[in-house]
């Protein structure tokens, strides 16, 4: 496999909040500490996030909450509808927490980010993590788990292992050979990272198993049988940082787009250009994967390592009826910026997070307005999104996500794009 231009000596953490929608509960409420709590998804339907005592009951997630209300009730627990101004407020919070840390950091979802640590000395990465644990707890009341290693991949086995394993108490760095092969050895392959089923019962039935397997394939099987992605994988199980934000599994519970600016932005026709590009590519993630948003979240960000005036804050609304019509969700985004922005700071980040994601099945019927699945608005957002995938992102985009993107990320060494784009293709003299 081609390795070119990779580094395998970067180090990355994953802060993964610990059940985090009950953990917000709890923050306001502690009577729900030490007892089964379980939040229910729109319409009170299914479980989405179960308390530790509620998980050693065996309910698995999903399940339809009518079923096992009696069972928790059996046990003084409680189910709780979904409260997602306050989930979204606390994300907000326990982010702007962790970018005290790191000016370097990739928010994924409403409950993990990914800090990237390279550059930065420390003796005893997991004595720093326990440290990031207390200060999270202190400030917010949120607890979290810290996966470290070289990669976004072995970042979130690291975590997922620190979450599982009492031993480790919630901190686990895998930086040395002999850590990350046993890791990978404890990890079925169904379990890493942009692995689906399909994927896993492929690898399945070719003997591999574990991702310590996976990692050490043969060559020739991997360059024959596995996808760009899953090439990017195994280089990712190897230590090599290769899968951007843009190529990252899509969260479950959130949708997050969001980027640090490629210089200071002050005006506000230059954020809301931004936030109509994030708006943009979260609903285009959000068809994808066939669901519709109720929630919605837009934030700003100052940089906190520079020394100048600090702004950090969000501002949330909720959709209904749920949608991932982009014009509307555009609409709705600027609206929010427009309350949230100040004159006068140099803003560094913005982002835009879309939760409370229901499946295009499940869509709640209203009497009262109307639903995008229901009429023309679909059928042009398939069409635009077909258009796209054929010809190239952006090919067909919303006129207020702007044309220069002079805030846009910097990449002044960046490779013509040869193959998506008539003004780079190679011309012959």
């Amino acid at each position: 496999m081609d390795m070119s231009g990779l580094s395998n000596n970067q180090i990355v953490a994953l802060v993964d909040c610990n059940n985090f929608y009950v953990s917000c509960e709890r923050v306001f409420n502690p009577h729900l500490r030490n007892i089964p709590v379980a939040i229910l998804s729109n319409n009170d339907g299914c479980i989405v996030s179960r308390s530790n005592e509620v998980k050693a009951l065996k309910i698995p997630m999903g399940a339809p909450g009518f079923k096992y209300e009696a069972l928790i009730k059996q046990y003084k627990g409680v189910l709780l509808s979904s409260n997602y101004a306050l989930y979204g407020d606390m994300s907000s919070r326990v982010m702007d927490v962790l970018s005290s840390f790191t000016a370097d950091i990739d928010v994924y979802s409403i409950d993990e980010a990914f800090l990237w640590l390279t550059g930065i000395r420390e003796d005893d990465w997991e004595d720093w993590g326990r440290r990031l644990k207390r200060t999270v707890y202190r400030i917010t009341g949120i607890p979290v788990s810290v996966g470290i290693s070289r990669s976004r991949t072995l970042a979130k086995i690291a975590n997922y292992q620190a979450k599982r394993i009492p031993g480790f108490k919630g901190t686990l760095a895998l930086l040395d050979e002999t850590r990350i092969n046993e890791a990978l050895k404890r990890t079925p392959v169904g379990d890493i990272w942009g692995v689906g089923r399909q994927y896993e019962k492929f690898l399945l039935q070719n003997k591999i198993e574990n991702a310590l397997q996976l990692k050490d394939a043969d060559e020739r099987f991997i360059d024959h049988y596995m996808t760009v992605v899953g090439h990017k994988t195994v280089l990712e199980l190897r230590g090599y940082s290769c899968i951007g934000m843009d190529e990252a599994p899509i969260g479950k519970k959130s949708i997050v787009c969001s980027r640090s600016f490629g210089k200071q932005v002050e005006s506000l026709d230059e954020l809301e250009e931004a936030i109509s590009t994030y708006v943009t590519s979260a609903a285009e993630k959000l068809r994808e994967q066939g669901s519709v948003a109720g929630y919605m979240m837009v934030f700003l960000s100052t940089n906190r390592f520079k020394e100048s005036p600090q702004y950090n804050n969000s501002i949330s609304t909720t959709l209904f009826p749920p949608t991932a019509y982009t014009p509307q969700m555009i609409r709705e985004a600027l609206k929010l910026l427009k309350e949230l922005w100040l004159p006068g700071f140099q803003y560094k980040k913005a982002g835009v997070m879309l939760a409370n994601l229901i499946s295009e099945e499940d869509v709640p019927l209203s009497f009262l307005e109307d639903n995008y699945l229901d009429d023309k608005r679909v059928e042009l957002m398939r069409a635009v999104d077909r258009l796209n995938r054929r010809y190239g992102r952006n090919t067909v985009k919303i006129a207020s996500s702007g044309i220069s993107g002079d805030w846009q990320m910097k990449r002044a060494k960046l490779s013509p794009r040869y193959t998506t784009c008539w003004e780079d293709i190679p011309k012959v003299k």
